[in-house]
């Protein structure tokens, strides 16, 4: 039973990092469509993505702690 921990903690990794991954794919794709569409606010769409993605990461990396320590117990 203990290899069920090591592979749960595996596939939560993996699904963390690939939700991450298609969240931040996703914010830059929009940012880069609206500073096409107005270019005048392209200070305001960084600056939202830039949060936006900081605030994806944050919650990928508690995925993360969250698997390393399923890992360890």
């Amino acid at each position: 039973m203990e290899g069920l921990g090591y592979l749960g903690a595996g596939i939560g990794a993996g699904l963390a990092a690939i939700g991450a991954g298609l969240g931040i794919g996703n914010a830059a794709a929009s940012a880069a469509e609206g500073t096409a569409r107005q270019p005048e606010a392209t200070s305001d769409i960084r600056t939202t993505m830039i949060i936006a993605s900081a605030l994806i990461e944050g919650v990928a990396l508690f995925g993360e702690v969250i698997c390393v320590l399923l890992a360890l117990k």
